[in-house]
């Protein structure tokens, strides 16, 4: 098994244990994260329907920070935070999706705070 293989399989794992934990009401939908190598992705997400309520990424066409990775995951939390809101929603579950709460992920994390959600 390559390094990567072992990386996916120990982050399956933690993401595992995680979403035991972590469910997205409609009151509370999850603020569910994807790291990429080159991009960002964020969904808030209903789970009791099985619905996006919003969604933004650095590949969006309406994304116009092209910068540092880290701003571009600042500026991600914001717009997501600013589609979840315009739906309705102010509180969410955060779900780091077996990735460690550090750098992207807590750029992220940050910037949806600053947006207007609560978590």
């Amino acid at each position: 098994m390559n390094r990567t293989t072992k990386k996916n399989i120990r982050r399956a794992r933690r993401k595992q244990g995680i979403r035991k934990e972590v469910f997205g009401m409609p009151d509370r939908p999850r603020l569910s994260v994807f790291r990429s190598l080159n991009h960002v992705y964020a969904q808030v997400i209903d789970d009791l329907t099985g619905k996006t309520v919003a969604s933004a990424s650095t590949r969006d066409k309406s994304f116009a920070d092209k910068g540092a990775k880290m701003s571009e995951a600042t500026a991600v939390g914001k717009l997501v935070a600013q589609r979840a809101k315009e739906k309705g929603v102010q509180k969410v579950v955060f779900d780091r999706n077996g990735y460690l709460y550090h750098g992207r992920i807590k750029a992220l994390a940050d910037g949806a705070r600053e947006g207007g959600l609560q978590f």
